[in-house]
């Protein structure tokens, strides 16, 4: 049982986050995704993964909670993430010359109860359109 305030840690935080990053990794994988690349650290923000579905690339945002709703951590992608995210997909995009690529964003939602051997994922392709002034082809 994990001890009451111990997931305000950031050390806990961090190692559920890649956790779950993981096991969003493999779902999606196992759907037939090709994961591009992981934990891109850019100036703008963070993308969690970087798949490609077919010929569209697709920027997975992957939210996780200890708990059984899976709903909470995918409505927690507010449009300030939403921005953030946006602004770092056209940074990524940009740096490796596929301004020109369709383009998606997921969100992935894993709920991983204390005690449970595997998640429960919930993926919804096409989550959110970039909001405000960032214009990507879909």
């Amino acid at each position: 049982m994990i001890p009451a305030g111990l997931t305000r840690w950031p050390i806990w935080r961090r190692w559920f986050g890649t956790r779950a990053e993981r096991a969003a990794g493999r779902h999606l994988r196992k759907l037939g995704y090709r994961i591009l690349a992981r934990n891109v650290n850019l100036s703008v923000g963070e993308l969690d993964l970087i798949v490609l579905d077919g010929e569209v690339i697709a920027f997975v945002e992957v939210r996780s909670t200890s708990g059984t709703d899976l709903a909470r951590p995918a409505e927690s992608v507010d449009e300030t993430k939403q921005k953030k995210v946006a602004e770092a997909a056209l940074v990524w995009l940009h740096r490796h010359r596929l301004m020109g690529r369709p383009v998606r964003f997921d969100v992935v939602a894993v709920s991983w109860p204390p005690g449970a051997k595997h998640p429960t994922i919930a993926h919804y392709p096409g989550a959110f359109s970039p909001p405000g002034r960032f214009q990507f082809f879909a």
